[in-house]
């Protein structure tokens, strides 16, 4: 039975990976750092204290990691603020879904740009909670950031289907016990042994439909 639906933010509602890729490397090479392909893949699900330390230790930024987060999400606010990449399918399938259960929001972003996004894509009135994975000891892959979001909503985590698109993201829903839907990333696309943890792989949104969450609810009994 699914008595809530939990989404991830970055890659699953918006196409942001891009976004953030290049907004951490341009820092990167603003001041003396080494860009590394691998980057992206590994920054990916961390919290916001860590990928500001990973940028300072790993890739050489000279700058203290709270400077860091605060440059790079000054960059993210301004080109959402230009165009929100919202993925296909999203507002549709957050509206579809919310008629029928409690929806809430993990996230790996920072605060203020998940409430930029809900903002300025029009969905906040359908999400009961959104967490920022800034406000919790560890990032994803650790389930933290889902089992708080659970909390917040009200419902148990193994009560709950968890949407993701990343290795990390599905390892930490995987983690928090949750039924997992796997839409994965097609630049950074997931491993194979994370997307093994997912009970139904989507190609798209447009596929996440009620009716699926009925049908995976009652396989779960």
């Amino acid at each position: 039975m699914i008595e809530a639906v939990i989404f991830d933010l970055d890659g699953v509602l918006i196409d942001s990976e891009q976004t953030w890729n290049s907004a951490r490397e341009q820092l990167v090479r603003e001041r003396g750092g080494t860009w590394r392909e691998e980057a992206t893949r590994e920054m990916m699900g961390m919290s916001s204290p860590e990928w500001s330390r990973y940028m300072r230790d790993s890739l050489g930024v000279d700058m203290e990691p709270e400077e860091i987060a605060a440059e790079v999400v000054r960059r993210m606010e301004a080109l959402y603020r230009e165009h929100l990449p919202i993925v296909d399918g999203a507002r549709d399938a957050v509206a579809a879904l919310s008629a029928h259960w409690r929806l809430g929001l993990a996230s790996s972003a920072n605060r203020r740009l998940i409430e930029l996004v809900l903002e300025l894509a029009g969905m906040r009135e359908h999400f009961a909670a959104a967490v920022s994975a800034e406000e919790m000891a560890h990032g994803k892959p650790a389930p933290d950031v889902y089992l708080e979001a659970a909390r917040r909503i009200g419902v148990q985590p193994g009560l709950c289907a968890a949407v993701e698109d990343s290795t990390n993201g599905l390892r930490a829903a995987a983690s928090a016990g949750m039924l997992v839907i796997a839409v994965p990333n097609r630049e950074f696309p997931p491993t194979e042994e994370a997307v093994a943890l997912a009970e139904v792989v989507l190609e798209s949104l447009d596929q996440l439909r009620p009716e699926l969450l009925l049908r995976l609810g009652r396989r779960a009994r």
